[in-house]
């Protein structure tokens, strides 16, 4: 047996199953879509789910992949054992409908041993325990003894999630030696010790389970084949683990050069090493797909991954950025099976260099105060942080929550997760929300669930804003109907249309549904599965039939409008690219008649003259006249042009791109004018940040940017009429009126500081000494803080050496403020420590320096109590 490389593994399988009439499709992004029951794809059949239930048809009834997944359940494991892992690659074969078990079976043994070469003698299948269709396959057809095929229980080899689908697996186990073994004379298949390792798993899709363990056959079974490519590679190249398999290794090896230490010489070392090589892959993986660091969802994933690593690099000793470099081999190792990879090169990096930059800043401060939390806890005799100080950690200091657990475990102590939990439940009530109903499969559950998969729509609306259609289906909100009548609100299918259904960030187009003398108004229009287009919207007249022939007609005015505000989205999106840098790239966008949106990848608000570049380079390239041209090709000749993809978006064999002029040039599916001189004008109205490392655009186009600048000219009109001026002199007029409202306010705080002495009176016959001494402790009515400090400055010239405390009250509020001279602080006072001590009276807080302190509070009764207790702290700090 050769010691195939990862690259080789994944090729041959692809290759093989090709042979056997398979599909090779290319993995599909780690953000699933229309699947609201994960965060990220974790297994190779979870973005085909629609196709095993037959929601959409496949594109053949076999298919092979090769897909990127994560899972993070076991996140804190990592790296303590050889065996855990977040990110890693699923080979998997599927059959929808077509072949089963006796084809699934003899391809998996004719890979394993014919193509790859593992030795027959040291694989052992196992099926379920009443599976004797799959056992007497293994037995007769591939010719393993009885003996040596296992039987197992439910837990092991039966595959169900609740409701639907499910079936019995047949798993397939590779002997790596005694030295793997656990030493126990009953060592066998099934054993928890590394010895026998699974490496291929069948799932026999034949049962319907109705949730209450009600099983019935299913008319159309499927297969669904799982095997860890990393695994598989372990087994091949005869290594201990996954770290070791040649791909991962690299990045390993450049980990251990960069940190300086040797792999296999200390437990702790090699922890870090393995929590950092496979941090990175996860991270660099998922960037590539468009993931950016946050707090929550999978941007939260994704940021606990990079903090872990980052960390854990600076327990190797590493003192600058590294996970740049180290993503690099990660690029390397991947980027032929997985070419993304390469083509996000830069985003990749200007996200984990400004991740792990914004960690830095915030652990070095996060690590002293967890720091006097331990000290805190070890003065309590306290083995537990409480949750609420956890919290604190991860809210403001950016810490996760596992990695204040990983710090705090190192020196014996423990987490109060449930206290955590508690102080995120408004977060979590949020999340929650926000996730919708779904069956089984992840997917909304919607009444569209009920209609024909194999049904479809022919989109003409490129060229057409009418067209004639048959009507093939209908729906109210909550069921299939035949018919609508006046009044009904509902959705109507067709074989054919010409408007556009919302997608890639473009709204929908509005318009009417004619049929004799039955009208429809179409108020949204949705993409269903299987090409499906609904329009959504209710019956103004008559009543509609499915079958019935109609005319769809696209409102011409809306459509227009939101082509403008479309294409200059794209120009938006070049002009980006030019004065901020090619990290630019969407992070989301929404365009109708009324307005565009453009979310965007940077890392920093944009500055006036980088706002006044990017709307000057695309008002040029509007004025410019250049013709807007789409063209349909291959994936492949789409990259030549250097046509700019969408992040995570599944393209198929022929895509539609769209250039304009020499300019910009994008895949996409929208619709837009024909010349960009039709935009007319740009203007950008606001610019913002909506996630960390993603700005917001908002703009408006053609008609957008006249009803702004007559909205601002009527304001100016307005405000020159308040300030009694024209337009033309109105900055003069307000610079007058600044220099006014400056005179008066000097004027205003004299007369304050004179009615504040004059309040205060002669107070030098309330000076005492303590301990040698000198103190003024006295209240005033109605000043401010501001009052406070210039009355001290005054007294303390009168006083010369001393301590001085004033209170007031104004407003309802407290001021407090304490100030001590050289010599009183020689003597020991403290002005901080004494502000600190008497703030509590009047219900609030503050501290300062040991010269001069202030504080607030909400209790005025609680003033003479503060002045009175101001003589006995002192005491107290006078030796």
């Amino acid at each position: 047996m050769r010691a195939y490389g990862v690259n080789e593994l994944r090729k041959m399988y692809l290759e093989f199953f090709e042979s056997k009439g398979h599909l090779a499709l290319k993995s599909f992004s780690l953000v699933p879509k229309n699947d609201n029951s994960l965060l990220l794809i974790n297994a190779g059949m979870a973005p085909l789910k629609p196709y095993f239930t037959g929601q959409e048809v496949p594109p053949r009834t076999r298919v092979t992949t090769c897909q990127k997944c994560i899972r993070t359940g076991d996140i804190e494991n990592v790296g303590k054992t050889a065996r855990h892992g977040t990110f890693f690659e699923m080979l998997g074969n599927f059959s929808f409908g077509d072949y089963f078990k006796h084809e699934a079976i003899a391809w998996s043994w004719e890979f394993l041993t014919k193509v790859i070469g593992l030795d027959p003698d040291r694989l052992y299948p196992s099926v379920y325990e009443d599976d004797d269709e799959a056992f007497e396959i293994w037995e007769k057809e591939i010719g393993i003894a009885p003996e040596r095929i296992f039987r197992f229980g439910k837990e092991d080899n039966f595959w169900e999630h609740g409701a639907g689908p499910c079936g019995p697996c047949s798993e397939i186990y590779y002997d790596r030696g005694e030295k793997y073994g656990c030493g126990s004379p009953d060592c066998t298949v099934g054993c928890d010790c590394d010895r026998y390792m699974e490496v291929w798993n069948n799932v026999f899709t034949q049962f319907e389970n109705d949730g209450h363990n009600h099983y019935t056959e299913l008319e159309n079974k499927n297969i669904d084949t799982g095997m860890g490519l990393e695994r598989l590679a372990v087994v091949v190249q005869e290594v201990d683990s996954i770290f070791d398999v040649d791909s991962i290794k690299a990045i390993r090896d450049e980990i251990c050069k960069v940190a300086g230490v040797t792999y296999g010489t200390d437990h702790e070392t090699d922890v870090s090493i393995r929590v950092i090589t496979d941090h990175i892959r996860s991270a660099t993986f998922m960037l590539s797909d468009g993931i950016t660091p946050s707090n929550e969802g999978r941007g939260y994933v994704l940021r606990r991954l990079i903090r872990r690593a980052a960390r854990h690099g600076r327990l190797l000793g590493i003192d600058h950025l590294f996970l740049t470099d180290i993503s690099k081999v990660v690029i390397r190792e991947s980027k032929d099976g997985y070419p993304e990879l390469e083509e996000k090169a830069e985003f990749i990096f200007n996200h984990l260099s400004q991740e792990e930059k914004q960690f830095n800043k915030t652990i070095d401060q996060g690590l002293s105060i967890l720091a006097d939390m331990e000290k805190a806890m070890n003065e309590k005799g306290s083995k537990e942080l409480a949750g609420a100080d956890a919290f604190k950690l991860y809210d403001t200091y950016g810490f996760p929550l596992d990695l204040t657990i990983e710090i705090l475990e190192e020196k014996g102590f423990t987490v109060d997760k449930e206290g955590f939990e508690k102080e995120m439940q408004v977060q979590r009530e949020t999340a929650r929300a926000a996730r919708k109903t779904t069956n089984y499969m992840g997917a909304d559950a919607t009444v569209y669930e009920q209609l024909d998969p194999a049904m479809t729509t022919k989109f003409v609306g490129y060229d057409e804003l009418t067209c004639e259609g048959e009507i093939t289906a209908m729906t109210t909100e909550t069921e299939v109907v035949s018919t609508l009548n006046k009044g009904d609100k509902g959705t109507i299918v067709a074989d054919q249309t010409a408007f556009y259904a919302t997608s890639g960030g473009q709204e929908a187009d509005k318009g009417v549904i004619i049929s004799g003398d039955a009208s429809f108004e179409v108020e949204d229009v949705i993409k269903l599965s299987g090409g499906k287009f609904g329009h959504v919207g209710h019956v103004v007249e008559g009543t509609f039939n499915v079958g019935d022939k109609a005319v769809f007609t696209v409102n011409e005015k809306n459509r227009a409008l939101g082509a403008k505000n479309h294409s200059a989205t794209h120009l938006l999106q070049k002009a980006l690219r030019e004065v901020l840098g090619t990290h630019v790239e969407q992070a989301g966008s929404l365009n109708n008649a009324e307005h565009l949106r453009f979310d965007f990848t940077h890392f920093s608000p944009l500055s006036d003259d980088e706002i006044a570049r990017v709307e000057k380079i695309v008002n040029e390239k509007i004025a410019q006249d250049l013709p807007v041209v789409t063209k349909v090709m291959s994936m492949e000749e789409a990259k030549k042009t250097g046509a700019m993809a969408l992040f995570g978006e599944k393209y198929g064999d022929e895509v539609r791109v769209v250039s304009m002029g020499d300019f910009s040039v994008e895949l996409c599916g929208g619709t837009h004018v024909k010349n960009t001189g039709a935009i007319t004008a740009f203007k950008i109205l606001s610019e913002t940040g909506v996630a960390s490392g993603v700005r917001r655009i908002e703009a408006v186009t053609d008609q957008g940017v006249f009803n702004y600048y007559h909205k601002q000219e009527e304001e100016l009109k307005e405000a020159a009429k308040a300030l009694k001026a024209t337009p033309a002199t109105l900055l003069t007029r307000i610079e007058s009126l600044l220099a006014e409202v400056k005179e008066l306010k000097s004027e205003n705080e004299s007369l304050k500081s004179k009615l504040a002495k004059d309040a205060l009176g002669d107070v030098m016959d309330q000076v005492e000494e303590v301990k040698g001494v000198k103190l003024l402790a006295t209240s005033i009515e109605d000043v401010d803080m501001n009052g406070l400090r210039e009355l001290g400055d005054n007294l303390k010239e009168k006083l010369g050496e001393g301590v001085i405390v004033l209170a007031s009250q104004k407003d309802g509020k407290v001021f407090l403020v304490a100030m001590v001279t050289d010599e009183a602080q020689k003597a020991g006072a403290h002005a901080g420590n004494l502000i600190k001590a008497i703030a509590g009276c009047v219900g609030g807080g503050g501290g300062g320096r040991p010269n001069m302190a202030q504080a607030g509070g909400k209790n005025p009764a609680g003033i003479p109590e503060a002045v009175a207790k101001v003589k006995e702290i002192l005491e107290s700090q006078i030796s």
